[in-house]
């Protein structure tokens, strides 16, 4: 399956975030989609990335993940969501962040110096060392991580235009059919 790489698929607000959000409904076995999956898409990911992730001035052009070490990085993309998502839900993630520097270092002795796989393990030790974790949140409509980056730290979704949008449409879906119940 082919996609079309967005600006709402780098919605994370770091390029590690957006590495792991590549993979679409991820607790929803039966929908699950790993974008990284269909034909060219992960060779295609590093130029959309440079053209829409928050990140993009930190590392400029991006050379994709070579073949021979694209299973480590996979590898990575799924130990950075589990670290992340039980940092942002409060448990266990000090259990998780040996296996997250493991990987970080397995995956960086390989990596090209300008490969997208360099560049993700920069962003997750940018994101480890954050000063406001706080900020790090699990979008409410797709379950993607992303960064609040808003004033008041009240951010709900990863992309207003996309999930809080359905979200908004969806609050008021029920609230008219609740009106126009017997």
């Amino acid at each position: 399956m082919s996609f079309s790489w967005t600006p709402h698929r780098f919605s994370g607000g770091a390029l590690a975030l957006d590495v792991a959000n590549s993979v679409i409904l991820r607790h929803d076995d039966e929908r699950r989609i790993d974008r990284f999956e269909g034909s060219g898409q992960m060779e295609s990911f590093p130029k959309a990335a440079a053209n829409f992730c928050a990140e993009r001035a930190l590392f400029g052009d991006i050379l994709p993940v070579r073949q021979e070490n694209k299973a480590d990085f996979i590898g990575l993309r799924e130990v950075i969501d589990r670290y992340f998502r039980a940092r942002v839900l409060g448990g266990g993630a000090d259990a998780l962040l040996a296996d997250l520097l493991a990987a970080l270092a397995k995956v960086l002795r390989q990596a090209s110096a300008d490969g997208l796989d360099a560049a993700t393990v920069h962003s997750t030790l940018r994101l480890i060392a954050m000063p406001d974790p706080e900020r790090m949140k699990i979008c409410r409509n797709c379950g993607w991580l992303f960064i609040d980056r808003s004033k008041n730290k009240s951010r709900a979704w990863c992309d207003m235009a996309v999930c809080g949008n359905r979200a908004k449409a969806s609050r008021h879906y029920r609230r008219k059919k609740e009106e126009t119940a017997p």
